[in-house]
């Protein structure tokens, strides 16, 4: 049986997509932050943009290409507003995608909220050497994915990635 690596400490930076948030209100990204500190995951960075296409990208581009960040984690504008562009502008960036990270968030939501889980387009995957989860912006949706998906399985992600 092929073990997964759930105690490896990895490195993390958090983007919160946000028009409205800032620091002190992104509760969103507090919990993000002490979910990962909770479980000795380190945070490398950690920023907030506005639901603009190019600014999602560029912070992702911006932290693929720093060696010291092993998966990116963002939050919000994944639903179906006009202003929602994350899942595509994440969508677009990465080199392979997880597609049953989506669909098992969208079963475990549906089991909390119901059929207004159809709404999420949370997504996953990975961009060179690193991974990276795409969240909705609601507080129960990021402590749901974190617990359930991202938490037991992040250092096997990040082992995964590693040049061999």
């Amino acid at each position: 049986m092929h073990q997964i690596n759930t105690s490896k400490s990895v490195n993390v930076a958090i983007l919160t997509i946000s028009d409205t948030r800032d620091q002190a209100a992104d509760r969103s990204g507090q919990a993000i932050q002490a979910l990962l500190q909770n479980h000795e995951h380190v945070l490398i960075d950690y920023k907030i943009v506005k639901d603009e296409y190019t600014m999602i990208q560029h912070e992702i581009e911006t932290w693929e290409q720093n060696e010291t960040i092993q998966a990116i984690i963002l939050n919000g504008g994944t639903g179906f507003s006009p202003r929602d562009v994350t899942y595509e502008a994440v969508s677009q960036l990465l080199d392979k995608q997880m597609d049953g990270f989506g669909e098992l968030f969208r079963m475990l939501s549906y089991e909390e909220i119901g059929p207004r889980a159809l709404f999420s387009r949370a997504v996953a995957g990975s961009k060179g050497a690193t991974a990276i989860y795409a969240l909705p912006g609601s507080t129960n949706a990021v402590k749901l994915a974190m617990e359930k998906l991202i938490l037991p399985t992040i250092g096997h992600f990040a082992d995964e990635l590693v040049k061999k």
